[in-house]
C-alpha cells in the first residue's frame, strides 16, 4: 500500500513538473502536447483541490470544535466515607 501511493505521487510530481515547466517550452504543434490538457488547468486544478481540502478540514475542525463545546453534565462527586 505504501509502494503504491508513493509510486502514485513521483507520478504525479513528475507529471505536473514536466506538464508546467517544461511544456512551455516545447513547440505547440508537437504530438507531446497530447498527453497534457491545456495550461490553464495547471493553475485551476491545484486550486480546486487546495479549496476541497481547506473546506473538507475546516468543516471537520468546525464539528469538532462546536461537539466539544457542548455542555456535558456534571460528574457526582464521590463522598468519602469516615
Amino acid at each position: 500500500m505504501g509502494h503504491g501511493i508513493f509510486i502514485f505521487a513521483t507520478f504525479s510530481f513528475l507529471y505536473y513538473t514536466i506538464w508546467t515547466l517544461i511544456m512551455p517550452f516545447v513547440d505547440t504543434t508537437h504530438p507531446f502536447h497530447s498527453f497534457f490538457p491545456p495550461r490553464e488547468w495547471a493553475i485551476r486544478l491545484p486550486v480546486m483541490i487546495l479549496l476541497l481540502a481547506g473546506g473538507i478540514i475546516g468543516s471537520f475542525l468546525g464539528i469538532v470544535m462546536v461537539r466539544s463545546n457542548t455542555p456535558r453534565r456534571p460528574k457526582r462527586q464521590q463522598l468519602r466515607q469516615r
